[in-house]
């Protein structure tokens, strides 16, 4: 895209001002500005005062698949799965766009050093989770690596260099997360510095067409993948393409499987599995009423009991059915930084515009059928996301320990 079509762009949506400072700026920055303006869609920013509507349907339960039920037909599971990833129908895809800024980190955050007698990173104990079931399976299961703009070149270098803690190179593709732009709350885009467009990654459910836009779809048919089992950075604890998991949600015919603890207490701030409108939905746990956290089951059991853990296996070839243009988008209110009418930079402490997201809820919602399943808390559930305290990093080193891993 040359200068003139940027601009012509620009001027087309009433943005032009994001080449205020243009004249100023190098050759390098004035070419990443105008590659920035050719890769980023703006159509977004015609949905503000449209976004999706926060107005939910009507939940009922949506019973898991428990440890019980598992264990009894543990063989059988297991046996299913590891057909299905030894003919290669099975693949997994970690969402890693994150840095570790709440860790008090610069790094990516699958960077960070969780040891305590020698290294440990985040990224590591990932890809030993998933080595498990290479050696397991005695097959290379297809990883795709989704990184974001911020961190993608360090994400890259660094696990190069630490030869991708044991997997192999050549079953390795990374791609970039596609970035959503970011505006004031009359839809004026704010620029993060003078040759930047404010941008965020577009949401947790983003992973799907940012994989179709990098051309990676193709891989997933030339393979025959059949299942993706998308995974997020924080938990060090989660088996990833797991036998047992990946024959239950064959065996059971759905159209997505998702991993699930029993909620620790009736309020916990997890979302849960259920049904919304008779379709399969996550309910937030700022949206479950007193009488929702008191239901039973049939057993006397809590019947909005299952918290997700971000780890869900996808029937690739439903993945039609949540394509970019029929998922909802979230507009959301935001704090952002921004450079002012004099070059500043801005750092705002209240909410100061919008930021768009796609999210897994409306993603899962898009589909028909659902299988939770369970898994045990303490065994794969540790999640970093604070430097102390609950899902800290104190708190999944504890659980790494208990788990035998060495730290």
């Amino acid at each position: 895209m040359t200068y003139e079509e940027a601009r012509a762009k620009m001027s087309a949506i009433g943005q032009e001002h994001v080449f205020k400072y243009y004249d100023e700026l190098s050759d390098t920055q004035k070419a990443a500005l105008i590659h920035q303006v050719e890769e980023t869609d703006f159509a977004v920013l015609s949905r503000i005062g449209s976004g999706a509507s926060d107005n939910r349907g009507v939940f009922s339960p949506l019973a898991a698949m428990q440890r019980s039920e598992i264990e009894a037909r543990e063989q059988e599971l297991h046996d299913a799965g590891v057909k299905a990833i030894k003919e290669g129908k099975t693949a997994a895809l970690l969402l890693a766009g994150g840095m570790g800024t709440r860790l008090g980190s610069d790094n990516p955050k699958g960077m960070f050093d969780i040891g305590l007698t020698k290294p440990v990173y985040i990224f590591e104990r990932i890809i030993s989770n998933l080595l498990d079931v290479v050696k397991e399976t005695d097959t290379w299961i297809r990883l795709f690596i989704m990184t974001s703009e911020k961190n993608h070149d360090a994400t890259v270098k660094f696990l190069k260099e630490k030869n991708f803690f044991g997997y192999k190179e050549d079953r390795i593709v990374f791609f970039k997360q596609d970035m959503a732009p970011a505006c004031d709350y009359s839809g004026k885009l704010y620029m993060e510095s003078k040759d930047r467009i404010s941008t965020s990654p577009n949401g947790n459910a983003g992973w799907y067409s940012s994989m179709c836009r990098a051309g990676l779809d193709k891989i997933l048919t030339n393979e025959g993948i059949e299942w993706i089992d998308i995974f997020a950075v924080d938990n060090v604890l989660q088996r990833i393409c797991d036998p047992c998991f990946v024959g239950a949600t064959i065996l059971a015919d759905v159209s997505v499987g998702a991993k699930v603890v029993r909620k620790a207490a009736p309020d916990e701030k997890v979302g849960v599995m259920c049904l919304e409108d008779g379709r399969p939905s996550i309910v937030e746990y700022y949206e479950l009423s007193e009488e929702m956290m008191n239901a039973k089951d049939a057993n006397g059991d809590p019947a909005y009991n299952y918290g997700v853990i971000l780890n869900y296996l996808f029937r690739v070839r439903e993945l039609s059915a949540v394509a970019d243009d029929k998922m909802p988008l979230h507009v959301v209110k935001k704090k952002i930084p921004y450079i002012d009418e004099n070059g500043a930079l801005v750092k705002p402490t209240e909410p100061n515009g919008y930021k768009f997201e796609q999210l897994v809820l409306d993603m899962i919602h898009q589909l028909s059928t659902c299988l939770p399943y369970e898994v045990v808390r303490e065994k794969e559930f540790a999640p970093i996301k604070n430097p102390t305290g609950i899902d800290s990093v104190e708190s999944a080193r504890e659980l790494l320990k208990k788990n035998g891993v060495e730290l």
